[in-house]
């Protein structure tokens, strides 16, 4: 392994242990093209620097094998994300995080976990879709009271652009795959949600809890910190 100023080199992989110094938030993972032994290596690596460590789309084999060198490791297996954790983290605002269905909970969680992960409070509510939209307007005055928002939904994906046109705040919307055929794997949500005509809504790719979850947390910071140009 050979360390440089601003990254360490494993041949591998170049990881950015400088990223944190540099926007605030240190590295993630994503661990679904990863072999255990490399993840491992990459964690022990972040430990070895004192950071915090994120790794998405991790299978249980694979965690099952990093909790034998991390017994401190954190395993959501709905979210498939693993978790470690050398300094504690102050969680601050917070972010809603609404599913259109029980099926979409797998990215939500992802988003949930990559929000809590880089300093944020979330609070849940699950299975609030269209098809009875009444549960979202049981939950609408408290999830108003959020900073960001966060809708995660399969099928037609409508749910952003419903919640979107409820609420002050912002909103990031996430399709994904679930849904029978002509779903297209997302894309058919996706569509949808690129072409909502609810202002404020921001899309991420299919299934990219990650990316909402992130994206949600640095406008929740921003916001609490009371940031000004």
């Amino acid at each position: 392994m050979t360390e440089h100023k601003d990254y360490s080199d494993l041949e591998f992989a170049k990881l950015d242990i400088a990223r944190y110094k540099r926007r605030g938030c240190s590295e993630a993972v994503f661990g679904e093209c990863k072999t255990a032994k490399q993840l491992i290596e990459i964690f022990g690596e972040f430990k070895k620097q004192g950071q915090n460590v994120l790794a998405t789309r991790v299978d249980i084999e694979k965690s099952v094998v990093l909790k034998e060198s991390f017994p401190e490791l954190k395993y959501n297996e709905v979210a498939k994300t693993a978790v470690l954790a050398v300094n504690k983290v102050e969680k601050e605002g917070e972010i809603a995080v609404c599913t259109g269905g029980t099926g979409d909970i797998p990215i939500a969680e992802e988003a949930v976990e990559t929000a809590e992960f880089y300093g944020s409070n979330v609070t849940k509510y699950y299975d609030v879709g269209v098809a009875g939209i009444h549960r979202l307007f049981s939950n609408i005055e408290e999830i108003r009271k959020a900073n960001v928002i966060v809708t995660v939904a399969g099928m037609e994906g409508a749910l952003g652009g419903i919640v979107t046109g409820l609420v002050e705040v912002p909103v990031i919307a996430v399709p994904t795959s679930v849904g029978y055929g002509s779903s297209f794997k997302g894309l058919s949500a996706l569509l949808t949600m690129l072409n909502s005509c609810a202002e404020g809504m921001t899309v991420v790719n299919i299934d990219n809890g990650f990316g909402a979850g992130y994206s949600a947390n640095r406008i929740n910071r921003l916001i609490c910190n009371g940031r000004r140009r």
